[in-house]
């Protein structure tokens, strides 16, 4: 799996060594940056821009690519005792995705599960979470509903974001719990709205629609993740 930009390859390198099989470097680089390169151990590689934008796809790689292990997604077994945990109910795009996952990891959520698709966009999200899928588990369960179920069942209070939910500051907060987010167009499907056991919204200080979903999530995961 290969990852690109320069920031990506510093965190992987920094705190995740042991997952980069190999370095690909399009340019010449600072020689403390190589210093630290050749101190992982691992075998890099030249390669002209022509082949560095194929393997980025494209992609704005500013030099620094590496590739990796393949991202392993957690299994649902593996979250059930956690205390903390965020559902992404249909959410498809990758910047808010990867901005959730980030705010999760930062702000104290044990665990992501994205619910309503069948596989995430690994090498996108790994880049637009600036790493943190690799410190933080992420599942993928794609029926909604059994989801919730199964969560219901392991004792998590189910949260859901929505507009004309009670402010989250004045929600109290069970100890094992799960917040939902809906999708960027349709928020959180009118079944699922009935596995909820509370709807949460953020107080506007001034008349508006709604905020963009990642913003909306870090103000409701801080908030869950502090009660």
């Amino acid at each position: 799996m290969i990852i690109y930009g320069k920031q990506i390859c510093a965190v992987m390198m920094e705190r995740h060594p042991e997952l980069i099989e190999r370095f690909i470097l399009a340019k010449e680089i600072d020689k403390k940056e190589f210093s630290r390169i050749r101190k992982t151990g691992k075998p890099v590689e030249r390669v002209d821009s022509k082949k560095a934008q194929a393997l980025a796809r494209g992609g704005n790689h500013q030099g620094w690519l590496c590739e990796v292990r393949p991202y392993r997604y957690a299994e649902l077994s593996e979250l059930k005792d956690s205390e903390f945990l965020v559902v992404l109910a249909g959410l498809t795009d990758v910047g808010n995705i990867g901005a959730i996952i980030r705010s999760a990891y930062a702000l104290g959520a044990d665990g992501l599960i994205a619910s309503g698709v069948k596989q995430l966009p690994s090498e996108a999200l790994i880049r637009s979470s600036a790493g943190a899928m690799f410190d933080m588990p992420v599942a993928v369960v794609p029926n909604l509903l059994d989801l919730l179920n199964e969560l219901k069942q392991k004792g998590f209070t189910i949260y859901g974001a929505d507009m004309e939910g009670e402010p989250i500051e004045e929600t109290p907060i069970d100890p094992k719990r799960v917040l939902v987010l809906g999708s960027e167009g349709e928020g959180i499907a009118k079944r699922a709205m009935r596995k909820l056991d509370r709807k949460v919204a953020v107080r506007m200080a001034r008349p508006f629609d709604s905020l963009n979903v990642s913003a909306a999530a870090a103000i409701l995961i801080y908030r869950m993740g502090h009660a």
